[in-house]
């Protein structure tokens, strides 16, 4: 009997503690509401979020954003697993989720070097495909994934992550196979990708997608060709993602102020995609996923008093940039909704473990506040 008063009481202790943890930030402002005149707020959601098996995270997003991208599902690898069968239902869950809580959905992303099946790159023997081939499976998972979303998808991350640092293409199976080493083939699949979402949706935006055009400005001017190909070839692209994955120490206002400007001059939208900060303040600064890891980004330090001082700092020094172009910048999106279920771990989000707003939250809002 004794312990099970006790179990009773500690259920007890924490249902209060839970209750005055949501009613604290009940009464916060709400992000997308202090930077409504400036651009919209997101955040990357996951399966367990819009499915409801983690009802305080989508309390914070329905809250805090009124734009939203899939952190997963629609990546080539859960949405098209097989050459002959797409697995919609976590998408739709996503799109419906935003569709009830008015927020603008982002499909993430079309053609991208990883997370894609191997089949996709291989024919029947196992060997490479050919360029043909390539194309036509691109083509065909291209117009049946935007087909499928058409008017209900705003935009689309079209090609995502093309460009090494130094600003030349990435040697992927896409450019290596659709380019067949020419150089007057380099940009092919991009172009065949752009002109193929375009047919598959002609009122959604196609966004190209990419990290540390922040921090190298070659690779920033990689974009911009990009870009600058793309409309040499009447083929419409709409925007430049910057996914904006910083650190306590970068990016500098300088290469952040170049990309924003320099992107803008192209005349296409800008927008940051995946928003976070690490507190590591050592180790591999990009956002290839074969060299990140929650335990390589792991923090013992993330928490401390002085740490999270930083990681307010270094977002008030963001968002002070942001909200200086705003002009040019549609939307800010944070890669993830809090600290818990981060891709890089540690503490790199406005929200902690525990769901509460961190002082980097405070942060940020205090930048729109003293830009009015």
């Amino acid at each position: 009997m004794k312990g099970r008063v006790l179990n009773s009481i500690a259920i007890l202790v924490s249902l209060v503690i839970l209750a005055v943890g949501r009613a604290s930030t009940s009464d916060l402002p709400a992000l997308k509401d202090v930077f409504k005149d400036y651009f919209l707020i997101g955040g990357a959601l996951n399966r367990n979020l819009v499915m409801g098996r983690d009802p305080n995270a989508a309390q914070i997003a329905i809250k805090h954003y009124n734009t939203a991208t899939p952190e997963n599902d629609m990546k080539w690898q859960l949405i098209h697993p097989e050459p002959d069968r797409y697995n919609w239902g976590p998408a739709d869950t996503f799109v419906e989720f935003c569709q009830k809580h008015n927020m603008v959905p982002i499909g993430h992303t079309l053609v991208w070097h990883a997370q894609t099946p191997r089949w996709v790159f291989q024919d029947s023997n196992g060997g490479p495909a050919t360029r043909d081939v390539l194309l036509a499976r691109m083509k065909d998972h291209i117009t049946t994934v935007v087909g499928h979303y058409k008017g209900r998808v705003k935009g689309w991350d079209v090609v995502n992550e093309a460009l090494n640092d130094n600003g030349t293409l990435r040697n992927s199976p896409w450019l290596r196979i659709i380019g067949e080493g020419s150089p007057e083939k380099q940009y092919d699949f991009i172009e065949y990708a752009f002109r193929w979402a375009h047919e598959a949706d002609p009122d959604a935006e196609l966004y190209y997608n990419d990290y540390n055009l922040d921090t190298s400005k070659a690779k920033c001017d990689g974009a911009v060709a990009i870009v600058k190909y793309l409309k040499s070839k009447g083929v419409r692209i709409d925007g430049v993602g910057i996914q904006l994955h910083a650190g306590l120490t970068y990016p500098s206002v300088e290469t952040l102020e170049y990309a924003i400007t320099n992107l803008a001059a192209t005349g296409v939208k800008v927008m940051v995609t995946e928003l976070d900060i690490r507190t590591q303040t050592r180790g591999y600064r990009g956002a290839d996923i074969s060299m990140v890891s929650r335990e390589g980004t792991a923090d013992p330090n993330a928490a401390a008093a002085e740490t999270q001082k930083k990681l307010a700092e270094k977002y008030a020094e963001i968002f002070s940039v942001l909200l200086k172009h705003s002009k040019s910048i549609t939307r800010v999106t944070f890669w993830g909704v809090y600290d818990a279920t981060s891709w890089i771990g540690g503490s790199p989000l406005l929200f902690d473990r525990n769901y509460q707003p961190k002082e980097a939250f405070f942060a940020v809002i205090k930048t729109a506040q003293q830009a009015r």
